[in-house]
């Protein structure tokens, strides 16, 4: 279920990421291919998989009317500003970042670079954008909100388990999008008057742990 959501989030982007080729791109020859610079997931990734087949279903085919430099950086969170610095010299039309700190990096390397970010996480809470309605600057993209449902999950564990008392709650200590959604925990325990317990996880492991 969690990946078929991620491969219509990914799917959906690349409409917005086309509205945004067009305005970086419209300035340019007619026959200079696009370019995207993409930071994410694994070529064997399903998330990546998903951008891929979206491409070809929108009529982009790799290498004939359309460039993607693909860059994965695994559990080291360091490596992005780094790969991030490479694509803009690279000088692409389009940056697509898929985890958080992808999306961070993007956003302090460029001003002028299209940002399409594809993400789980607040991004007005975690300050990439200042409003949904009026994001501002160069990123666009997808986010799926579910700030809301740590309540509900615990809401749900009650009513499945009334005598339950302490509740532990396993999270990227690393993450900042982690680290608010374990406070809004926390502010929905007090409610239902749990006791919760934080199980933080923290390092290279934790890194792709949001997206």
């Amino acid at each position: 279920m969690r990946n078929l959501m991620n491969k219509k989030l990914i799917g959906a982007a690349l409409y917005t990421y086309v509205l945004a080729l067009c305005f970086s791109a419209q300035a340019q020859e007619q026959t200079k291919v696009p370019r995207i610079g993409y930071v994410g997931p694994p070529i064997i990734d399903s998330r990546t998989m998903a951008f891929r087949q979206g491409l070809l279903d929108i009529g982009y085919i790799e290498g004939k009317n359309i460039l993607v430099d693909y860059r994965y950086v695994g559990g080291n969170a360091e490596q992005f500003p780094v790969v991030v610095a490479e694509l803009v010299q690279l000088k692409v039309d389009v940056l697509v970042a898929v985890p958080f700190q992808g999306i961070l990096a993007a956003k302090q390397a460029t001003k002028t670079i299209p940002i399409v970010m594809v993400t789980t996480q607040d991004p007005v809470a975690t300050g990439i954008i200042e409003s949904l309605a009026r994001p501002k600057e160069n990123i666009t993209g997808l986010a799926r909100l579910t700030r809301e449902l740590g309540g509900k999950r615990l809401e749900l564990l009650k009513q499945a388990a009334p005598s339950i008392s302490k509740v532990g709650v396993l999270w990227a200590a690393d993450d900042e999008g982690s680290t608010i959604a374990f406070k809004n925990y926390e502010t929905a325990a007090r409610e239902l008057k749990l006791a919760l317990q934080s199980l933080e996880v923290r390092g290279p492991l934790s890194t792709w742990t949001r997206f």
